[in-house]
Protein backbone atom coordinates (compact mmCIF):
# COMPACT_ATOMS: atom_id res chain seq x y z
CA UNK A 1 0.00 0.00 0.00
CA UNK A 2 1.15 3.57 -0.65
CA UNK A 3 1.93 5.77 2.34
CA UNK A 4 1.43 9.50 2.02
CA UNK A 5 1.03 12.50 4.26
CA UNK A 6 -2.45 13.74 5.04
CA UNK A 7 -3.98 16.78 3.37
CA UNK A 8 -5.64 19.42 5.47
CA UNK A 9 -8.53 17.25 6.64
CA UNK A 10 -10.63 14.13 6.48
CA UNK A 11 -12.54 15.19 3.39
CA UNK A 12 -9.62 14.82 1.00
CA UNK A 13 -8.77 11.51 2.65
CA UNK A 14 -12.33 10.38 2.03
CA UNK A 15 -11.90 10.80 -1.71
CA UNK A 16 -8.46 9.29 -1.99
CA UNK A 17 -7.96 6.69 0.73
CA UNK A 18 -4.31 6.44 -0.21
CA UNK A 19 -3.81 9.80 1.48
CA UNK A 20 -4.30 8.14 4.85
CA UNK A 21 -1.14 7.51 6.81
CA UNK A 22 -1.65 3.84 6.01
CA UNK A 23 -4.65 2.49 4.16
CA UNK A 24 -4.38 -0.89 5.89
CA UNK A 25 -4.49 0.77 9.29
CA UNK A 26 -7.46 2.82 8.11
CA UNK A 27 -9.32 -0.32 7.11
CA UNK A 28 -8.72 -1.86 10.55
CA UNK A 29 -9.54 1.20 12.62
CA UNK A 30 -12.71 1.55 14.64
CA UNK A 31 -15.29 3.58 12.76
CA UNK A 32 -16.95 6.24 14.91
CA UNK A 33 -20.75 6.29 15.00
CA UNK A 34 -22.27 8.49 12.31
CA UNK A 35 -25.77 9.69 11.65
CA UNK A 36 -27.50 11.53 8.84
CA UNK A 37 -28.54 15.13 9.27
CA UNK A 38 -29.66 17.75 6.80
CA UNK A 39 -26.72 19.74 5.44
CA UNK A 40 -26.62 23.17 7.06
CA UNK A 41 -26.47 26.47 5.23
CA UNK A 42 -22.87 27.65 5.62
CA UNK A 43 -21.85 31.30 5.66
CA UNK A 44 -18.56 30.65 3.86
CA UNK A 45 -19.86 27.84 1.65
CA UNK A 46 -17.51 28.71 -1.23
CA UNK A 47 -14.53 27.97 1.05
CA UNK A 48 -15.68 24.44 1.86
CA UNK A 49 -13.58 21.72 0.18
CA UNK A 50 -15.00 20.65 -3.19
CA UNK A 51 -14.53 16.95 -3.93
CA UNK A 52 -16.53 16.58 -7.14
CA UNK A 53 -18.04 18.73 -9.88
CA UNK A 54 -20.29 18.25 -12.90
CA UNK A 55 -22.48 20.19 -15.30
CA UNK A 56 -26.26 19.98 -15.19
CA UNK A 57 -26.88 21.52 -18.58
CA UNK A 58 -25.21 24.92 -18.33
CA UNK A 59 -25.32 24.90 -14.51
CA UNK A 60 -22.20 23.95 -12.53
CA UNK A 61 -22.86 21.66 -9.55
CA UNK A 62 -20.17 20.89 -6.97
CA UNK A 63 -20.27 18.57 -3.96
CA UNK A 64 -17.97 18.43 -0.96
CA UNK A 65 -17.42 18.47 2.78
CA UNK A 66 -20.35 18.57 5.23
CA UNK A 67 -22.81 17.77 2.44
CA UNK A 68 -22.32 21.22 0.92
CA UNK A 69 -23.62 21.41 -2.66
CA UNK A 70 -22.85 24.57 -4.62
CA UNK A 71 -24.65 25.77 -7.75
CA UNK A 72 -23.55 28.32 -10.35
CA UNK A 73 -25.81 29.62 -13.11
CA UNK A 74 -23.35 32.22 -14.42
CA UNK A 75 -20.51 29.90 -15.47
CA UNK A 76 -18.65 30.06 -12.18
CA UNK A 77 -18.76 33.78 -11.53
CA UNK A 78 -20.83 33.20 -8.38
CA UNK A 79 -22.06 30.23 -6.37
CA UNK A 80 -24.95 29.61 -4.01
CA UNK A 81 -25.70 26.68 -1.76
CA UNK A 82 -28.37 24.13 -2.70
CA UNK A 83 -31.64 24.49 -0.77
CA UNK A 84 -31.98 20.96 0.63
CA UNK A 85 -29.40 18.17 0.97
CA UNK A 86 -30.32 15.18 3.20
CA UNK A 87 -26.81 14.52 4.55
CA UNK A 88 -24.06 16.49 6.24
CA UNK A 89 -21.48 13.80 5.51
CA UNK A 90 -18.78 14.47 2.93
CA UNK A 91 -19.94 14.05 -0.67
CA UNK A 92 -17.17 12.89 -3.00
CA UNK A 93 -18.58 12.81 -6.54
CA UNK A 94 -21.57 13.77 -8.66
CA UNK A 95 -22.91 12.89 -12.12
CA UNK A 96 -25.77 14.29 -14.23
CA UNK A 97 -27.49 12.69 -17.21
CA UNK A 98 -29.21 15.94 -18.22
CA UNK A 99 -29.89 19.42 -16.89
CA UNK A 100 -32.26 18.13 -14.21
CA UNK A 101 -31.44 14.61 -13.08
CA UNK A 102 -28.27 13.76 -11.21
CA UNK A 103 -26.75 11.81 -8.34
CA UNK A 104 -24.05 12.32 -5.71
CA UNK A 105 -22.24 9.83 -3.47
CA UNK A 106 -20.07 10.00 -0.39
CA UNK A 107 -19.34 8.97 3.16
CA UNK A 108 -21.62 6.54 4.95
CA UNK A 109 -22.20 4.87 1.59
CA UNK A 110 -24.75 7.59 0.84
CA UNK A 111 -26.34 8.05 -2.56
CA UNK A 112 -28.51 11.13 -3.03
CA UNK A 113 -30.48 12.16 -6.12
CA UNK A 114 -31.90 15.34 -7.59
CA UNK A 115 -34.52 15.99 -10.25
CA UNK A 116 -34.24 19.77 -10.34
CA UNK A 117 -30.63 20.38 -11.29
CA UNK A 118 -29.26 20.17 -7.78
CA UNK A 119 -31.60 22.58 -5.98
CA UNK A 120 -33.04 19.83 -3.76
CA UNK A 121 -31.90 16.25 -3.11
CA UNK A 122 -33.36 13.09 -1.64
CA UNK A 123 -31.63 10.15 0.02
CA UNK A 124 -31.59 6.93 -2.00
CA UNK A 125 -29.14 4.81 -0.06
CA UNK A 126 -26.92 4.79 3.05
CA UNK A 127 -25.04 2.29 5.19
CA UNK A 128 -24.10 3.88 8.49
CA UNK A 129 -23.06 0.63 10.14
CA UNK A 130 -19.64 0.97 8.54
CA UNK A 131 -18.27 4.13 7.00
CA UNK A 132 -17.50 2.60 3.62
CA UNK A 133 -17.33 5.70 1.43
CA UNK A 134 -18.35 5.78 -2.20
CA UNK A 135 -15.81 7.61 -4.35
CA UNK A 136 -17.37 7.77 -7.83
CA UNK A 137 -20.71 7.49 -9.62
CA UNK A 138 -21.62 7.05 -13.29
CA UNK A 139 -24.97 6.66 -15.08
CA UNK A 140 -25.30 5.25 -18.58
CA UNK A 141 -28.80 6.73 -18.83
CA UNK A 142 -31.49 7.92 -16.43
CA UNK A 143 -32.14 4.34 -15.24
CA UNK A 144 -28.86 2.42 -15.12
CA UNK A 145 -25.93 3.50 -13.00
CA UNK A 146 -22.99 2.38 -10.87
CA UNK A 147 -21.31 3.69 -7.72
CA UNK A 148 -17.93 2.46 -6.46
CA UNK A 149 -15.80 2.95 -3.38
CA UNK A 150 -13.79 1.58 -0.48
CA UNK A 151 -12.81 -2.11 -0.24
CA UNK A 152 -14.15 -3.03 -3.70
CA UNK A 153 -17.63 -1.72 -2.97
CA UNK A 154 -19.61 -1.62 -6.22
CA UNK A 155 -23.33 -0.84 -6.42
CA UNK A 156 -25.64 -1.07 -9.41
CA UNK A 157 -29.11 0.29 -10.13
CA UNK A 158 -31.49 -0.39 -13.01
CA UNK A 159 -34.36 1.79 -11.81
CA UNK A 160 -32.85 5.25 -11.54
CA UNK A 161 -31.52 4.73 -8.03
CA UNK A 162 -34.64 3.52 -6.24
CA UNK A 163 -32.79 0.26 -5.54
CA UNK A 164 -29.03 -0.19 -5.31
CA UNK A 165 -27.73 -3.75 -5.51
CA UNK A 166 -24.19 -4.68 -4.36
CA UNK A 167 -22.18 -6.45 -7.07
CA UNK A 168 -19.30 -8.83 -6.50
CA UNK A 169 -15.98 -7.56 -7.80
CA UNK A 170 -13.65 -10.26 -9.15
CA UNK A 171 -10.62 -11.23 -7.07
CA UNK A 172 -7.45 -9.60 -8.45
CA UNK A 173 -4.79 -11.89 -9.92
CA UNK A 174 -2.68 -13.41 -7.15
CA UNK A 175 -4.94 -12.13 -4.36
CA UNK A 176 -7.17 -14.08 -1.98
CA UNK A 177 -10.10 -11.67 -1.99
CA UNK A 178 -11.40 -8.55 -3.69
CA UNK A 179 -10.52 -5.74 -1.30
CA UNK A 180 -8.94 -3.10 -3.53
CA UNK A 181 -10.30 0.42 -3.32
CA UNK A 182 -12.19 1.54 -6.43
CA UNK A 183 -11.48 5.23 -6.99
CA UNK A 184 -13.25 6.20 -10.21
CA UNK A 185 -15.60 4.76 -12.81
CA UNK A 186 -15.73 6.06 -16.37
CA UNK A 187 -16.60 4.96 -19.88
CA UNK A 188 -14.80 4.80 -23.21
CA UNK A 189 -16.11 6.11 -26.51
CA UNK A 190 -17.39 2.65 -27.43
CA UNK A 191 -19.30 2.27 -24.16
CA UNK A 192 -16.92 -0.04 -22.28
CA UNK A 193 -16.77 0.62 -18.53
CA UNK A 194 -13.54 1.15 -16.60
CA UNK A 195 -12.64 1.52 -12.93
CA UNK A 196 -9.31 2.73 -11.51
CA UNK A 197 -7.91 0.99 -8.47
CA UNK A 198 -4.79 0.30 -6.43
CA UNK A 199 -1.47 -1.28 -7.50
CA UNK A 200 -1.87 0.05 -11.03
CA UNK A 201 -4.93 -2.11 -11.66
CA UNK A 202 -7.74 -1.08 -14.00
CA UNK A 203 -11.00 -3.02 -14.16
CA UNK A 204 -12.80 -3.26 -17.47
CA UNK A 205 -16.22 -4.44 -18.60
CA UNK A 206 -17.15 -4.84 -22.25
CA UNK A 207 -20.65 -6.18 -21.53
CA UNK A 208 -22.34 -3.30 -19.70
CA UNK A 209 -21.02 -4.29 -16.29
CA UNK A 210 -22.12 -7.95 -16.37
CA UNK A 211 -18.53 -9.17 -16.08
CA UNK A 212 -15.23 -7.49 -15.25
CA UNK A 213 -11.58 -8.27 -15.86
CA UNK A 214 -8.37 -6.71 -14.57
CA UNK A 215 -5.87 -5.11 -16.92
CA UNK A 216 -2.43 -4.05 -15.73
CA UNK A 217 -1.39 -0.51 -16.55
CA UNK A 218 2.32 -1.16 -16.05
CA UNK A 219 2.35 1.08 -12.97
CA UNK A 220 2.41 -0.24 -9.41
CA UNK A 221 0.81 2.65 -7.51
CA UNK A 222 -2.74 3.79 -6.91
CA UNK A 223 -4.68 5.24 -9.85
CA UNK A 224 -7.15 7.85 -8.66
CA UNK A 225 -8.90 8.98 -11.82
CA UNK A 226 -9.55 8.20 -15.47
CA UNK A 227 -11.20 9.54 -18.60
CA UNK A 228 -12.26 8.29 -22.01
CA UNK A 229 -11.41 10.87 -24.68
CA UNK A 230 -13.57 11.55 -27.72
CA UNK A 231 -11.03 9.93 -30.07
CA UNK A 232 -11.16 6.66 -28.11
CA UNK A 233 -7.98 7.19 -26.09
CA UNK A 234 -8.08 6.24 -22.41
CA UNK A 235 -6.13 8.06 -19.71
CA UNK A 236 -5.66 7.10 -16.06
CA UNK A 237 -3.70 9.05 -13.47
CA UNK A 238 -2.56 8.76 -9.90
CA UNK A 239 0.34 8.95 -7.52
CA UNK A 240 3.52 10.93 -8.20
CA UNK A 241 2.19 12.48 -11.40
CA UNK A 242 1.70 9.15 -13.12
CA UNK A 243 -0.42 9.23 -16.29
CA UNK A 244 -0.97 6.09 -18.39
CA UNK A 245 -2.45 6.04 -21.87
CA UNK A 246 -4.19 3.37 -23.96
CA UNK A 247 -5.24 3.45 -27.62
CA UNK A 248 -6.62 -0.11 -27.73
CA UNK A 249 -9.48 -0.04 -25.22
CA UNK A 250 -7.24 -0.80 -22.25
CA UNK A 251 -5.42 -3.86 -23.61
CA UNK A 252 -2.04 -2.13 -23.41
CA UNK A 253 -0.87 1.03 -21.66
CA UNK A 254 2.08 3.34 -22.07
CA UNK A 255 3.27 6.10 -19.72
CA UNK A 256 2.65 9.69 -20.76
CA UNK A 257 5.46 12.18 -20.40
CA UNK A 258 4.75 14.68 -17.62
CA UNK A 259 6.96 17.39 -16.17
CA UNK A 260 5.45 17.49 -12.66
CA UNK A 261 5.46 14.78 -9.99
CA UNK A 262 2.28 15.90 -8.21
CA UNK A 263 -0.34 13.17 -7.88
CA UNK A 264 -3.18 13.44 -10.42
CA UNK A 265 -6.74 13.81 -9.10
CA UNK A 266 -8.84 14.67 -12.19
CA UNK A 267 -8.85 15.04 -15.98
CA UNK A 268 -10.95 17.19 -18.29
CA UNK A 269 -11.15 17.21 -22.10
CA UNK A 270 -11.58 20.63 -23.66
CA UNK A 271 -13.75 21.44 -26.68
CA UNK A 272 -10.57 22.07 -28.70
CA UNK A 273 -9.33 18.54 -27.96
CA UNK A 274 -6.73 19.49 -25.38
CA UNK A 275 -6.66 17.68 -22.03
CA UNK A 276 -6.29 19.26 -18.59
CA UNK A 277 -4.94 17.26 -15.64
CA UNK A 278 -4.97 18.63 -12.10
CA UNK A 279 -3.49 17.37 -8.87
CA UNK A 280 -2.16 17.95 -5.41
CA UNK A 281 0.13 20.86 -4.59
CA UNK A 282 -1.70 23.01 -7.14
CA UNK A 283 -0.54 21.09 -10.20
CA UNK A 284 -2.15 22.10 -13.50
CA UNK A 285 -0.98 20.25 -16.62
CA UNK A 286 -2.11 20.40 -20.23
CA UNK A 287 -1.74 18.08 -23.21
CA UNK A 288 -2.22 19.11 -26.82
CA UNK A 289 -1.36 15.71 -28.30
CA UNK A 290 -4.06 13.40 -26.97
CA UNK A 291 -2.40 12.74 -23.64
CA UNK A 292 1.01 11.66 -24.93
CA UNK A 293 2.78 14.53 -23.19
CA UNK A 294 1.73 16.92 -20.44
CA UNK A 295 3.37 20.18 -19.43
CA UNK A 296 2.29 22.60 -16.78
CA UNK A 297 2.99 24.48 -13.62
CA UNK A 298 2.31 24.52 -9.91
CA UNK A 299 -0.02 27.24 -8.65
CA UNK A 300 1.65 29.70 -6.30
CA UNK A 301 -0.97 28.98 -3.61
CA UNK A 302 -0.25 25.22 -3.91
CA UNK A 303 -3.94 24.57 -3.36
CA UNK A 304 -4.80 20.87 -3.61
CA UNK A 305 -6.90 20.58 -6.78
CA UNK A 306 -9.71 18.04 -6.70
CA UNK A 307 -11.80 18.55 -9.86
CA UNK A 308 -11.77 20.28 -13.23
CA UNK A 309 -14.60 21.20 -15.61
CA UNK A 310 -13.95 22.22 -19.22
CA UNK A 311 -15.24 25.57 -20.41
CA UNK A 312 -15.51 26.84 -23.97
CA UNK A 313 -12.31 26.68 -25.98
CA UNK A 314 -9.20 25.87 -23.98
CA UNK A 315 -10.38 27.20 -20.61
CA UNK A 316 -11.35 25.18 -17.54
CA UNK A 317 -12.86 25.67 -14.10
CA UNK A 318 -10.73 24.49 -11.18
CA UNK A 319 -11.94 23.22 -7.81
CA UNK A 320 -9.94 22.57 -4.66
CA UNK A 321 -9.87 21.74 -0.98
CA UNK A 322 -10.51 25.46 -0.51
CA UNK A 323 -13.55 25.65 -2.77
CA UNK A 324 -14.00 26.82 -6.39
CA UNK A 325 -11.00 28.62 -7.88
CA UNK A 326 -10.39 30.84 -10.87
CA UNK A 327 -10.59 29.72 -14.49
CA UNK A 328 -7.38 28.43 -16.07
CA UNK A 329 -6.70 29.14 -19.74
Amino acid sequence: MDTLSRFTGLTIVSLFTALCLNSTAFAQSTVPPVSLHQAEQVAAATNVPVLGAARAGTRIVTVGDHGVVLLSDDDGKSYRQARAVPTNLALTATYFVDSHKGWAVGHGGVVIATGDGGETWKLERSDLGVDQPLFSVYFRNENEGWAVGLWSLMLHTMDGGRHWIPLAVPVPPGAKKADKNLYSIFTSRNGALFMTSEQGLVLRSADAGATWDYVKSGYSGSLWTGIGLRDGTLLVGGLRGSVLRSEDNGNTWSPAKTDLASSITAFGEQSDGSVIAVGVDGAVLKSNDGGRTFSGKTRSDRQALTAVLPQAGAAAHLFSDGGPLDIVR
